[in-house]
């Protein structure tokens, strides 16, 4: 029996400002995946990122959510299915950190409820899983970028959304939460059901954590597949127009500049 992939691009392409970013693009994300979006400063990852998320409409071809177009999914509905990091995370009004945290519930209560207790436990259990134990009554305005960040990947924690789309996660970060974040959110994707699509500038870290990738060159063109298959000398040189050299031990490969 075939499987459905539980998001989908579907010849897909995506413009800005008259100029194609992805042209035609056919992916299927299946359950188990940790996908990698790899480019240079504007060559469209964020854009893509939103159109897989629904927050931005394609210019051709579709994105399916479990096989349905993603945008015939209600907003509520959609947001208990997917999760979204975005690269920035802005508020107009003054937050602490659990009520911050508190956001990824809401889309499984009703329009007039109020979180519960065990809303607040999940929300406090997130805070221990990314290292902020003790700074739920902090106020978001006092936290360090680093912290703020991790406190809007708990938010994506408790929002228990099985797909999560992640711009730049490891923004502010330092190296030590770079890979403990990486770590918590990829193993996720072990879960039935589950995968992660981030948007990264390390290569490194994305062979490390990811499985699948799509480089995106800019100019509409786009490799996609196994990372293990994808991530060439030739290409990568093509894709950051610089040159590079690979190294490898029994673990991994890494690419440093040459």
């Amino acid at each position: 029996m075939t499987t459905t992939a539980p998001l989908q691009a579907k010849n897909l392409t995506l413009e800005v400002a008259g100029r194609v970013l992805c042209r035609d693009l056919t992916v299927a994300f299946g359950g188990g995946e940790n996908w990698v979006i790899l480019g240079p400063n504007g060559s469209g990852k964020t854009t893509l990122l939103h159109a897989l998320a629904g927050l931005r409409p394609a210019d051709a071809g579709a994105v399916l959510l479990d096989a349905r177009a993603i945008g015939r999914h209600p907003h509520r509905a959609r947001a208990r299915k997917i999760g979204v990091l975005f690269q920035e995370y802005e508020t107009a009004f003054p937050a602490g950190v659990l009520e911050t945290v508190l956001l990824g519930r809401h889309p499984h209560l009703s329009r007039w409820q109020w979180e519960s207790a065990d809303d607040r436990r999940l929300a406090e259990d997130a805070l221990a899983v990314v290292e902020l134990s003790g700074f739920a009554g902090r106020a978001l305005a006092t936290l360090s970028g680093g912290e703020r960040r991790r406190v809007e990947i708990a938010a994506l924690l408790v929002q228990d959304a099985p797909i999560l789309l992640m711009d730049e996660p490891t923004n502010h970060l330092d190296l030590h939460h770079q890979v403990r974040m990486l770590e918590i959110l990829s193993d996720r994707a072990r879960r039935p059901g589950c995968l992660n699509i981030f948007v990264l500038h390390d290569i490194n870290l994305a062979t490390r954590f990811g499985s699948h990738g799509i480089l995106l060159f800019g100019d509409g063109n786009c490799l996609h597949g196994r990372l293990s298959e994808i991530l060439q000398v030739p290409a990568l040189e093509r894709l950051y127009r610089c040159q590079l050299r690979e190294i490898a031990d029994e673990r991994r490969r890494y690419f440093l500049p040459a």
